[in-house]
């Protein structure tokens, strides 16, 4: 009798297990850098090479840490929602052009449209290491202090705004430095 009750119960163990893995979402991959600082860079702007930009110069604003490539198909989904948002001068959106030719970066932006103050260049992907980046396109939500407070993986869609960065924006700007 016992040697059918083990397997029954291993076998309920996993369903269980399987069931509740069916329920998450992908996309909801937890970072480690969730109220932590900001890792540094210093990098060449897309439009203008020989300037660099740094976390530093961004201290005392949120902003929006955009990944993005020109390669990137999820990207393309994203980029009419981050344009539009764009328009709304809400917050700084810097873009990071994640292991990209930066000729085939340029011309995208300009088809597409610019959503970004400044895009930065990291061609071979060291700063996408250094913020835990698992695929494009990542979206980081950087507070006045330099505090990474969110980070969305996947495509920005218009409910992702509406429902949780448009909010934690508006949050975080109301906050003194």
């Amino acid at each position: 009798m016992l040697k059918y009750i083990i397997p029954l119960v291993l076998f309920i163990i996993m369903a269980v297990f399987l069931g509740m893995g069916l329920n998450l979402n992908p996309s909801d991959i937890p970072s480690p850098f969730i109220n932590k600082p900001a890792p540094e860079f210093s990098a060449p702007k897309l439009n203008a090479p020989s300037e660099k930009l740094t976390p530093a110069d961004l201290k005392g604003q949120v902003w929006l840490f955009n990944v993005w490539a020109s390669w990137c198909v999820s990207c393309r989904s994203e980029h009419p929602v981050l344009n539009e948002f764009a328009k709304l001068k809400a917050v700084t959106i810097i873009g990071l052009n994640y292991k990209d030719d930066p000729t085939d970066a340029k011309k995208w932006l300009d088809s597409l449209g610019n959503p970004y103050n400044i895009s930065i260049m990291d061609q071979e992907g060291r700063i996408g290491i250094d913020y835990g980046v698992y695929g494009v396109p990542e979206t980081f939500v950087i507070d006045k202090k330099g505090l990474i407070r969110h980070k969305h993986t996947g495509p920005i869609t218009p409910a992702d705004l509406q429902k949780t960065l448009i909010p934690l924006i508006d949050k975080l700007q109301s906050e003194p430095l």
